[in-house]
């Protein structure tokens, strides 16, 4: 199984992070390519819409709102893996009024080599995050 990850820090809370992004129906909220998210299933299943018109369902897995963290997996997707599961961490820097965060996943490629699914999701995450930071200039 693959795995990949991109970290960023960003000159603001904890709390004020998990706010704008923590809500797993909140993704057209900070990520460009993500133009409509709609929840079903009681707020465990979300439908993405992209930028370029592509369908992308993901499940909720995990959610803990104290450890301002979740887990998700994808159900139907135009990404070229299978066994794809998502964490999104929000995590307080000591000492400072900043924070990190770290979105990783693991997967397994399907008609692709396990390296170019790591290049193409270190490449979303990287993406995202930077997306996120600008929300949060320093």
């Amino acid at each position: 199984m693959a795995k990949a990850s991109a970290t960023v820090e960003v000159s603001a809370t904890a709390d004020e992070v998990w706010q704008l992004m923590g809500g797993f129906d909140s993704l057209p909220d900070w990520l460009p390519f993500i133009v409509e998210s709609k929840l079903g299933e009681g707020g465990r299943v979300r439908h993405l819409k992209a930028a370029d018109g592509g369908v992308i369902v993901e499940r909720l897995q995990t959610f803990d709102n104290a450890a301002r963290n979740y887990t998700y997996s994808i159900e139907e997707g135009p990404f070229p893996v299978t066994h794809y599961l998502a964490k999104v961490e929000v995590i307080e820097v000591p000492g400072k009024q900043a924070t990190k965060i770290i979105w990783s996943g693991t997967f397994t490629g399907a008609g692709i080599t396990e390296e170019e699914a790591v290049a193409l999701f270190e490449g979303v995450y990287a993406g995202g995050l930077d997306a996120l930071k600008a929300n949060f200039p320093s």
